[in-house]
């Protein structure tokens, strides 16, 4: 039985809104590192008007109060029907948890987590974890302080106890590789590969155009759903949808960080960077209002204040995998690289699990080292039930 020195509430109004995205100014305001991130990135998660994982399924946040009143921890509780049956029992998850450094606290967060999705019929949670994209406030940071990039969580290392006191289990790392760009490819192999299939004239390897907006769209969409929509919980997507996640990136990208792939005119591959704009926004508090909207344009556009980037996605359809196109779309990159006017030093690549180690290979011979460490946990309510971590199919 826990005690009652805790209570916790469900957030259900905008004073409890803004205390749940308040609360970890407070906690890591003596943390360097830490970054707050935009409050309109994570209420885009909550709102069933933008988060379209509501359609079959349903969030809950809380916080927790000690008992003189004070906040000492938040968390969040979240399930899609159709993302739970893909694993070995129906998973929900639970995410955006920050607490003190107090194993009943966390505790108290766990078990209201554990009992919401008992009662929407999950048999497991996976944590700390996003309603929503992977690459977005997803794992647990172990290894790795370091400023985090845009959407990427930052949390303190007794996190890791708390979640395993509570009985979840690892199941699967997540690595963040650093690549220093302007020392290039490391491997010999990569260069000869590009070389070798540049000189193919059937293939062809091109920055983004924005006046070939609807082109690149159709063509994002095509890659992404033979590339990426194979895998469980990641679902093919649409031409709206490719605009979609344009349209937002606008502000924000620069077109020689995005390279597409084509054999015979068909597009195969993609590598998409974007600048990692927490090098502006870590000042910001997490407002995104009108002053900081022209602070945002003039540090991004004109002082070109970002140096580090981000590698949002890379794909290649899987019928040209292992011919040499991931060499081919490097050395591509390379050329902007080396251009006049480039200002990137540093790329980071996010969201490599553990499981995936023909990603590793590849990331590691074009220079890449792990940086940081996420873990993905896992706790199965059976409590004799065995214990799978991911496989390479997840």
């Amino acid at each position: 039985m826990r005690s009652n020195k805790y209570n916790k509430i469900v957030v259900d109004n905008n004073k409890q809104i803004k205390d749940f995205l308040d609360f970890p100014s407070r906690l890591y305001k003596h943390e360097k590192n830490w970054i707050r991130p935009l409050d309109s990135e994570i209420e885009k998660v909550f709102n069933p008007a933008s988060n379209n994982l509501f359609r079959e399924g349903d969030a809950v946040r809380w916080l927790l109060y000690d008992a003189s009143g004070k906040i000492v921890g938040r968390m969040a509780a979240f399930y899609n029907t159709k993302i739970a049956r893909k694993n070995d029992q129906p998973t929900g998850s639970i995410g955006f948890f920050d607490c003190i450094n107090d194993q009943e606290a966390a505790d108290t967060l766990f078990d209201a987590g554990k009992a919401w999705l008992e009662q929407k019929g999950m048999e497991a949670m996976d944590g700390p974890i996003n309603f929503g994209d992977r690459d977005n406030f997803w794992g647990c940071l172990k290894h790795g302080f370091h400023e985090p990039v845009l959407n990427m969580p930052y949390n303190f290392a007794y996190y890791n106890e708390l979640f395993q006191n509570y009985g979840f289990q690892n199941y699967f790392n997540q690595y963040t590789y650093h690549i220093d760009v302007r020392l290039g490819a490391k491997s010999p192999m990569i260069k000869e590969k590009a070389k070798r299939l540049l000189k193919n004239p059937e293939y062809r390897f091109e920055t983004f155009n924005w006046k070939r907006y609807e082109f690149y769209a159709g063509d994002f969409m095509t890659i992404y759903n033979k590339a990426w929509a194979k895998f469980p919980g990641v679902s093919k997507i649409r031409k709206v949808h490719a605009k979609a996640l344009l349209k937002t990136l606008k502000p924000i990208i620069d077109s020689r960080t995005m390279i597409f792939g084509y054999y015979n005119n068909e597009p195969i591959a993609f590598f998409i960077m974007i600048p990692d704009i927490n090098q502006i926004t870590r000042k910001f508090n997490g407002k995104m209002n009108g002053i900081n909207k022209l602070r945002f344009v003039f540090e991004l556009k004109v002082l070109k204040k970002c140096t580090r980037l981000i590698g949002l996605i890379f794909g290649v359809i899987p019928e040209y995998q292992g011919k040499g196109v991931e060499s081919a779309i490097i050395a591509r990159f390379e050329e902007e690289i080396f251009s006049k006017g480039f200002n990137y030093t540093d790329l980071e690549m996010n969201w490599i699990g553990d499981f995936n180690k023909n990603m590793m290979k590849l990331v590691e011979q074009i220079g890449g080292e792990i940086y940081k460490t996420h873990v993905t946990y896992r706790y199965l309510f059976d409590r004799t039930k065995q214990f799978k971590r991911a496989s390479k199919s997840i």
